[in-house]
């Protein structure tokens, strides 16, 4: 049985910021716009929804059409709709973050994506629509959330040094580290699960690579002890 409403509807969207980090910074994967509104103008990967499209669907379908990327951590953020952020129409977006290892997620462009390319948080263009408040509203959820759950070993590659984690801590949170007592802290919880592998290719001492124990994790979880750092 089908159904009319009296009233008018506003448009719905999916908008998903995607957090990369390479050997020096933060990045963030944005998209040039191929059509208009902002033309030729950078923004976050993003659409509307399909009629009978689950929006979790629709944000992991836009990000896979809109940049090549899939099986990436993906979680929900905030949903926005002020009236006046989308010169169209009234437009509702559920804004997504995404966490990829950059390396091993090179973006491509497609659909009405003209280019797909990392930006670092201090080089970022001018963005469209209200992206940029949607970003800053990613990073603190970011930086808020790496401290009491290991969502930022998605970042990493699967086997990494304790240089390497501490570096990717210290570019969220915006602050240097105590060596000794972040490796105290990191090693005390029990998920790290040390390989018999060591760094490649390095011209200074090798260092020991590791992995994250994500079922030691879960176990930890069902036990009641809580992740922090």
């Amino acid at each position: 049985m089908s159904f009319t409403y009296e009233y008018a509807r506003p448009a719905l969207t999916s908008d998903c910021v995607v957090f990369g980090l390479d050997q020096d910074d933060l990045k963030i994967l944005l998209i040039q716009r191929a059509l208009p509104p902002f033309e030729n103008e950078w923004a976050l990967p993003g659409g509307f929804i399909h009629i009978g499209e689950d929006i979790d669907d629709c944000a992991r379908r836009e990000l896979e059409e809109e940049t090549g990327l899939k099986n990436v951590y993906l979680e929900q953020l905030a949903t926005i709709g002020i009236p006046d952020r989308d010169p169209r129409e009234h437009v509702v977006t559920v804004a997504y973050f995404a966490l990829v290892n950059l390396i091993e997620h090179p973006p491509t462009a497609a659909t009405d994506a003209r280019n797909a390319a990392w930006f670092s948080f201090d080089d970022l263009p001018t963005l469209a629509f209200d992206h940029k408040k949607i970003l800053e509203l990613a990073r603190q959820r970011l930086r808020g959330k790496v401290r009491y759950q290991p969502i930022g070993f998605e970042l990493l590659p699967k086997k990494f040094t304790l240089t390497q984690l501490q570096h990717l801590y210290e570019l969220i949170l915006e602050q240097p580290l105590d060596k000794r007592n972040f490796r105290k802290k990191v090693i005390k919880l029990g998920i790290l699960a040390e390989t018999n592998e060591v760094e490649k290719d390095v011209a200074r001492r090798a260092a020991r690579l590791y992995r994250f124990d994500r079922s030691r994790y879960q176990k930890l979880q069902k036990q009641g002890i809580n992740f922090e750092l």
